[in-house]
């Protein structure tokens, strides 16, 4: 939006100069025109009326005049055989000199018929004077051309190269003026941008808080009215949205506590129904019911991490990722011990990468994924936790040996509630993939389920990595 208010501000300015500028310098460019040539006329004109009559003073005259001129402007005087002097040349025969001597008419020749041409040059008939001394300028009194009393022309071949200069001048000057003018205009243009739309990028700045999850970000209420009006809408908008979510987080998290201990209490009585009952189908009943207990317990518990990991994000420090995965490993391997699976380390992490991370987020996160990998693992299998530095990133892979998903159940993997028909559906929660995304999301990294390459799954979590590395 700046980029095309500081165009359309330029565009206007540019089209003002020139609107005014470009008349101006052709006036500018015609008047000179003119004026060139009403001097060199006037002067052709009075070097002929002493042409015309043809005494020794006025001859002298002429020579004087026509060598007065400086040699920088380049300019040549010719006459006729009537007053040569060794000053004056004899001007050659053209179609302009024979008009000008048969019709007596004067000629101005430009070179060109755009702007000029090298030279100017202006042929002047030469009347002779009467005996009552009134001179000529090429009409009689009546107005009507007596070419009778033609006796010689005079011709002035004016240089235009100061002319060319001065043309020069008069359009360079001017579009330098613009060209300043514009850059002017767009300095202006970017600060004016910047500042009309300064409004508007603090509400971006808002919606991308929010878009983030952010919902108690909010909008300084400046600018004109309209841009109030819209932040006030969007602040009130955001705060009832934070309302709204921060009370279903806290009716999600009590309601899961609270469920927590009547199901402790009723699989304790199961157990004791089920040790004080011989009868093999009534202890199958209670059985297959504490089984679901069990399960609702996982639900509940799974409700209240996720509530947990929905709440504000806390700020993202520096974590040893080698660390993590290590104290992990160290937990989970006994239970995979237990069904002959191997859990082993590769990849880069010997390398001791560090990642921006949320405390007790990547524990909850491989937590998660390790329960499901070994669930889903045959006895004897491997599970393969992988971590590649990719620049400002860092890949941590966890792969198992199990069935896989299909590509349906891979784009369904990580809404909540969602039990997928492997292993792990039977009796996990749904929630587990759920808690994994949000909680990656919350520190800026991604997460997506793909294929190991020998088979089974593979959990690909990419986090942002910490820019000053350590141990």
């Amino acid at each position: 939006m700046i980029r095309q208010l500081i165009r359309s501000y330029v565009l206007l300015v540019a089209v003002a100069i020139a609107l005014f500028t470009v008349p101006v310098a052709f006036t500018l460019t015609n008047q000179l025109r003119d004026d060139t040539r009403e001097s060199i006329t006037r002067e052709a004109r009075t070097m002929a009326r002493l042409l015309g009559a043809g005494d020794v003073a006025s001859c002298e005259a002429l020579a004087k005049m026509a060598g007065a001129y400086p040699e920088k402007e380049k300019v040549e005087v010719s006459a006729t055989d009537r007053c040569v002097r060794e000053t004056l040349r004899r001007p050659t025969p053209d179609a302009a000199l024979t008009r000008v001597l048969e019709r007596g008419e004067e000629t101005v020749d430009w070179g060109s018929d755009f702007i000029w041409g090298k030279n100017l040059v202006v042929t002047v008939p030469a009347f002779a004077r009467s005996a009552g001394g009134d001179a000529t300028d090429g009409t009689r009194a009546a107005g009507k051309k007596q070419t009778d009393d033609v006796v010689g022309a005079v011709r002035i071949k004016f240089s235009t190269d100061h002319l060319t200069d001065r043309l020069w001048q008069i359009w360079g000057f001017r579009a330098t003026l613009a060209v300043l003018v514009l850059l002017a205009a767009a300095g202006i243009g970017v600060f004016a941008a910047r500042r009309l739309t300064a409004p508007l990028r603090q509400l971006n700045e808002m919606a991308s808080r929010m878009s983030d999850g952010d919902l108690k970000a909010r909008s300084a209420i400046t600018g004109p009215q309209e841009t109030q009006t819209l932040a006030r809408t969007l602040n009130q908008a955001s705060e009832r949205l934070d309302t709204l979510i921060a009370s279903q987080r806290i009716f999600v998290a009590d309601a899961s506590h609270q469920l927590r201990t009547p199901l402790t209490a009723l699989r304790l009585s199961l157990d004791n129904i089920a040790d004080g009952v011989d009868d093999e189908f009534v202890r199958e009943d209670v059985e297959q019911a504490t089984a679901e207990v069990v399960r609702m317990s996982r639900l509940v518990n799974g409700l209240l991490v996720l509530a947990r990991a929905e709440a504000k994000a806390t700020a993202a420090e520096p974590l040893s990722l080698r660390d993590v995965i290590q104290e992990r490993l160290d937990v989970w391997r006994p239970a995979a011990d237990e069904r002959g699976v191997t859990i082993t380390l590769g990849g880069s992490a010997d390398g001791r990468p560090l990642v921006l991370a949320s405390p007790g987020h990547l524990d909850q996160v491989l937590d998660n994924v390790l329960s499901n990998a070994l669930e889903v693992s045959p006895d004897g299998a491997t599970i393969t936790v992988r971590v590649e530095t990719r620049g400002d990133e860092v890949v941590l892979s966890v792969l198992d040996e199990g069935p896989g998903m299909s590509d349906t159940e891979k784009s369904r993997a990580f809404d909540r509630f969602w039990r997928g028909q492997g292993l792990t559906g039977k009796s996990g929660s749904g929630l587990g993939l759920a808690v994994v995304k949000q909680l990656v999301t919350d520190d800026g990294g991604t997460v997506i389920l793909k294929d190991a390459p020998g088979g089974g799954l593979c959990v690909a979590l990419t986090l942002r990595a910490a820019r000053h590395g350590g141990g």
